[in-house]
């Protein structure tokens, strides 16, 4: 069981446009562009009906990915002041593992909690939210 590498930081915002300008500025490429909405990614972020779009964005050296996040639903109506998923702001950091079930098991034995439920991904992935410290979001990615 062991980290591979960051797969990709998630941060959340209200005006994807706006942010998406703003780092393609800063030399990002976008990488690719979606919109989610899924039973699956209701159980993995720990929310109802979710609906979101998002864009991948690809620094110049391709070593950081960014998926810059829009949630249409549920809104966060307050802005950045808390930990749940759709919270805007940096929300989650991504590791690529080895035995996500194991390292699940290790987590859960010292007291870290999931934030929904392990998950499958189009069979290519499985992953899952897990509170880390300060109660900051980190998934955990193992590819199938």
């Amino acid at each position: 069981m062991k980290i591979k590498h960051v797969d990709h930081v998630g941060i959340n915002v209200d005006n994807l446009e706006d942010a998406k300008l703003f780092f393609t500025d800063l030399g990002f490429t976008l990488a690719g562009e979606f919109k989610m909405q899924s039973e699956m990614l209701d159980r993995v972020t720990g929310l109802k009906n979710v609906r979101t779009e998002f864009a991948m964005l690809q620094s110049p050296d391709a070593q950081l990915n960014l998926e810059v996040i829009k949630y249409h639903q549920p809104a966060d109506s307050e802005g950045a002041r808390s930990n749940a998923a759709n919270t805007l702001g940096i929300r989650h950091i991504a590791f690529q593992v080895e035995d996500l079930d194991g390292i699940v098991d290790r987590l859960k034995q010292k007291g870290r909690k999931l934030v929904g439920d392990i998950q499958t991904y189009e069979d290519t992935w499985k992953l899952c939210y897990v509170r880390g410290p300060e109660g900051i979001i980190i998934e955990l990615a193992e590819q199938l």
